[in-house]
């Protein structure tokens, strides 16, 4: 199998200090988050902004202060910017975000109920996304939550504006899309090209039912505070590493191998960083 790349997802937008003290929401807080899972293992960040109040948000001066943060640290973790940032409408307010070129995006492959709320992706959205992303060469995390969005985003792909090798993530278990089963996963992963990249997500308590299956069918894993903010039933994770660190321990005792940043980026088709004293 090819060597595991391990997403960290430290902040989300529906997580709150409410529902966890350790919840990192600060530029800060996120940046020493990512560095701490990159320690540990991590090859992806995938970046979620807030603002002063805690509430999502698409401030550019925050993603460019993340990852400022992380380069001081001399961090090569890919970047992975979300283009959701709690808007849910009007897909050309998140343009700017893919314009700082990061070298990954969330591409949220249709419309869907999330929640309370409904995230709107129209065909034509999803192909000025695309667009935005083909121009600025910004590999797309196409994030489906359902089996008709991998179809959504192939008919994109089709047109030429999604280029491989296809990245696709598999969120399971969110309120209104599939749920998170054996089931369900393996009818997702037989449902994409068999050349496509895969990763999957379990939502909260089926975070590491999912990680597992995924680790041994030879796909990819997210973990982190946007998807659960309990490291075992009763106790709070106190830090998005905690995650990153039992995937490693439990790649390494099913006999798979972990990518570094740079492993991962040859798996994805990115370019591999140069050293900076190069």
């Amino acid at each position: 199998m090819e060597k595991l790349i391990i997403t960290v997802a430290t902040t989300g937008d529906f997580a709150t200090k409410d529902h966890t003290p350790y919840l990192p929401t600060t530029p800060q807080e996120i940046a020493d988050s990512i560095y701490e899972s990159w320690q540990a293992g991590a090859a992806i960040a995938h970046i979620h902004v807030r603002d002063e109040d805690g509430i999502p948000t698409l401030d550019l001066d925050k993603y460019r202060e993340v990852r400022r943060l992380l380069e001081e640290k001399n961090c090569d973790i890919i970047i992975n910017f979300t283009t959701a940032g709690g808007e849910l409408k009007d897909v050309t307010k998140r343009f700017p975000v893919v314009e700082l070129q990061p070298e990954i995006a969330s591409y949220d492959a249709g419309s869907f109920n999330i929640g309370p709320n409904v995230f709107i992706h129209t065909p034509a959205m999803l192909e000025q996304l695309a667009e935005k992303m083909l121009e600025n060469n910004v590999k797309p995390e196409l994030e489906v939550f359902d089996v008709g969005m991998i179809h959504n985003a192939l008919r994109v792909a089709k047109k030429g504006l999604i280029k491989p090798p296809y990245f696709f993530q598999f969120v399971l278990g969110a309120q209104g899309g599939i749920p998170a089963t054996p089931e369900t996963l393996m009818f997702m992963r037989d449902s994409i090209p068999e050349d496509a990249i895969w990763s999957a997500i379990g939502a909260s308590k089926d975070q590491l039912m999912i990680n597992t299956m995924t680790i041994l069918l030879g796909g990819h894993v997210r973990v982190g505070m946007e998807d659960a903010v309990y490291f075992r039933k009763g106790e709070l994770a106190k830090t998005n590493a905690q995650f990153v660190k039992r995937i490693v321990e439990l790649a390494e005792t099913l006999g798979r191998e972990v990518a570094t940043p740079d492993e991962a980026r040859e798996i994805l088709g990115l370019k591999v960083k140069k050293p900076a004293n190069s």
